[in-house]
């Protein structure tokens, strides 16, 4: 009796094990669907002049949902997902006069959708999801490179990942992204590093996540992302006047974009949809209040970072496909001048 009980039990063990790992499988089957599927969404013909795409040394570890930030002239790229869909705490940085890739010390925790600036002679990395779960964080660090060594700062007033962040006036400007339970939000908070201290702002009209954002003269440009779908808003911050106003949308409603600023113009990189990933760039011009098509993308992606740096636009990883893709694809793209 004793064996056969024995024999039941064990069956009854592995069979829970297998609908376990059966769960478990259809889990990331769920959490990376886009894999294989989706072609490029590709942009419409570019308006002339369009600029130009140069491609330089990819970088070493292939990574989506990523940070990036330049500092000392070099460009850091933190955090994000591997191609198994681990989280990771990967800093890598791009020295672009030697085209050449170091690694950097490494996030005191693993983050993906992730915010990263820079801020006088430190490097600041702000909250960030974790996990398959997306689980929102609120763990500030920073690190001054000649050390190297990241130190803790003043968490965030609330968790969030998949946000957009830049600095004004030596003052971190946090802006949406997803908070807890998957939650688009609307948040809008200021970080001033000489003090270690945060103050709540006026929230965004629209809540979204994986959106982006620019500073261009006195005002801050918010872009897209989604709620849950894509959206074309734009929207702008007086940090003065602690107001908001929106301006013409963007002609593509995208999530999962990047931006950046470089002669007094935004651009707005990539992104993803159901349908696939966006090779898109487009160009803001306040003075005009208008939107231009510029040169697409060689590597259409999402989840991506782009840094603007002498006068030129570094665009960096990101995947090339919907859902759990990775690329080290390093672009640069050189606007025409105005």
């Amino acid at each position: 009796m004793a064996p056969r009980r024995f024999r039941r039990t064990r069956r009854i063990i592995l069979g829970l094990g297998a609908i376990l790992v059966g769960l478990a499988g259809l889990l990331y089957i769920w959490y990376v669907r886009g894999v294989g599927s989706g072609p490029t969404v590709t942009s419409p013909p570019p308006a002339s002049p369009a600029g130009e795409w140069t491609v330089r040394t990819p970088m070493p570890t292939p990574r989506t949902e990523v940070a990036a930030a330049a500092l000392d002239g070099k460009i850091y790229v933190i955090g994000g997902f591997d191609g198994l869909g681990m989280t990771v705490n990967t800093v890598e940085v791009y020295d672009p006069a030697a085209d050449r890739w170091t690694a950097g010390p490494p996030l005191p925790r693993s983050v993906h959708h992730t915010h990263a600036v820079a801020v006088g002679d430190r490097l600041f990395v702000l909250g960030g999801l974790t996990g398959a779960a997306m689980t929102p964080v609120a763990d500030v660090f920073w690190l001054r490179p000649p050390e190297g060594i990241w130190r803790m700062a003043r968490p965030m007033p609330a968790p969030r990942g998949a946000g957009a962040a830049v600095v004004y006036r030596d003052q971190i400007y946090l802006f949406g992204g997803l908070g807890p339970a998957g939650r688009s939000v609307a948040d809008a908070a200021r970080y001033d590093p000489s003090a270690d201290r945060w103050e709540i702002l006026p929230p965004m009209p629209t809540p979204r996540d994986h959106l982006a954002a620019g500073v261009i003269g006195d005002r801050i440009y918010v872009v897209a992302g989604r709620n849950p779908e894509n959206l074309r808003v734009v929207e702008v911050f007086s940090p003065a006047a602690g107001r908001w106003e929106r301006v013409p949308p963007i002609p593509t409603p995208r999530g999962g974009i990047a931006a950046a600023v470089l002669f007094n113009r935004l651009y707005v990189f990539g992104g993803e949809s159901p349908a696939g990933t966006f090779n898109h760039n487009e160009e803001f011009d306040p003075a005009a209040g208008v939107w231009a098509t510029r040169a697409p993308m060689p590597t259409a992606r999402h989840g991506l970072g782009a840094v603007a740096l002498g006068d030129v636009i570094y665009v960096v990883g990101g995947g090339p496909r919907p859902g759990l893709s990775v690329s080290g694809a390093n672009e640069i793209y050189r606007p025409p001048r105005p």
